[in-house]
């Protein structure tokens, strides 16, 4: 008998993409500003696409909200994958997190409302003051703990 799958409640998947970028000023990761709710500072990513991989999904999405072309550095590797039923307001959303270089012109664009730089500097003060939307806390600690710096979140 075929899986009936109509009546599966089932989570919703993501990526989202730590994205290393360097302009002629410093060097850091890309935090966008969300423009839809929930609202706040944000690692960019997004749903994941019908008919696309988790890390085809992850490039178009840093391409859509930040106007970079980025490399995955380990696609194979996750940075790490969140999946508490509560960590997003909307609903059950597991998150894929990938790391990337990140090349091009930074552009903010359609789900981002602003799209920025920051150093690992500003990153650990943003941390202290647990200025991210949702658990992104928890991507940036988990990126903070592969470059061998103290976790802080």
């Amino acid at each position: 008998m075929p899986l009936n799958l109509e009546n599966f409640k089932h989570p919703y998947l993501a990526t989202d993409i730590v994205i290393e970028y360097q302009d002629k000023r410093k060097s850091g990761i890309i935090l966008i500003q969300r423009r839809n709710p929930p609202l706040g500072l944000a690692i960019p990513g997004g749903f994941a696409e019908y008919k696309l991989s988790l890390e085809e999904n992850a490039v178009k999405e840093a391409k859509e909200e930040t106007g970079l072309e980025v490399t995955i550095e380990n696609p194979e590797h996750p940075l790490c994958i969140l999946s508490s039923p509560n960590r997003d307001p909307r609903a059950h959303i597991i998150a894929v997190v990938y790391i990337a270089k990140g090349f091009g012109i930074l552009k903010a664009g359609d789900d981002a409302k602003s799209a920025s730089l920051y150093s690992i500097e500003e990153i650990e003060n943003l941390l202290q003051r647990n200025s991210f939307v949702m658990d992104h806390n928890k991507i940036i600690g988990e990126y903070l703990k592969y470059l061998g710096i103290k976790n802080l979140a």
